[in-house]
């Protein structure tokens, strides 16, 4: 994998030779969308800026310890993306992160370029693909010779319980495809017989914001459309152009489409 810029320069897979990729595909099992990521310089610009963008309050959500982050959410779910919900995430100033000195926060959230425009404006800067087998769904990304990073165990309280998960985030904090290639979350803890039981989309409301269409658009589309086979990712369109992560949302102030353009 070639190594990403700290502005976040596009990244390059080189597909294997032989049936490895194959294979990996079949033990992976389906990956859908879980949820979207958009970056707030607080919560409070977040909540402002959905409100005046999307013409909804997001409801609340939580504070990753580990991180040293927090969100609120809202249900985007349809029936094709059963799963969606949308995260305005942002680093919480009050709460010091528990990762070892040296690592970086999640999503890029340390990178002084998506710090520097998120603090004009939120931004759509990442997804998330919810995998049966995170672990299987690495393996099967590392045939391609991408770094998706091991599956950390995370957790926060929520009304209903303690809500935990197995998430990929690489050392480095790096998103890869300029935020395109999905972090990939399996809920639950190792082992747990009902691991979507605190899922989000089972406690969050309708929202009147659902999930239309979402479109991956980057120099290197093959290698992007090769990494989402190789996790059995659908449903999301892959263009070839400068890199571009684009939503359609339908919103009670109509039909509304973010864009990452290129962060």
């Amino acid at each position: 994998m070639k190594a990403q810029s700290a502005a976040g320069q596009p990244q390059g897979a080189k597909a294997p030779a032989g049936g490895s990729a194959a294979h990996a595909v079949a033990s992976v099992g389906a990956c859908s969308i879980d949820h979207l990521v958009i970056v707030a310089d607080n919560l409070d610009q977040g909540v402002a800026w959905c409100e005046a963008t999307l013409g909804i309050t997001p409801g609340p959500g939580g504070e990753h310890k580990l991180f040293g982050t927090h969100n609120r959410l809202f249900k985007i779910a349809t029936p094709s993306n059963p799963m969606a919900y949308c995260e305005i995430i942002a680093i919480n100033s009050v709460a010091a992160p528990a990762i070892k000195q040296g690592s970086r926060r999640w999503f890029d959230m340390d990178n002084a370029a998506l710090q520097a425009a998120v603090a004009i404006e939120p931004r759509l800067v990442h997804f998330v693909a919810n995998t049966p087998d995170v672990r299987a769904a690495c393996a099967a990304l590392a045939t391609l010779n991408i770094d998706r990073g091991p599956a950390l165990e995370a957790s926060r309280h929520s009304r209903k319980g303690l809500l935990q998960w197995q998430i990929t985030v690489r050392e480095d904090g790096q998103r890869l495809f300029n935020g395109m290639l999905p972090t990939l979350i399996q809920w639950g803890k190792p082992g747990d017989a009902e691991p979507l039981r605190l899922h989000p989309r089972n406690s969050l409301p309708r929202s009147g914001v659902t999930l239309q269409s979402i479109t991956s658009t980057h120099t290197e589309a093959s290698a992007l459309q090769s990494a989402y086979a190789a996790i059995g990712l659908k449903g999301v369109a892959v263009e070839s152009g400068p890199a571009n992560l684009s939503v359609t949302l339908q919103t009670p102030k109509g039909v509304v489409t973010l864009a990452s353009q290129g962060l």
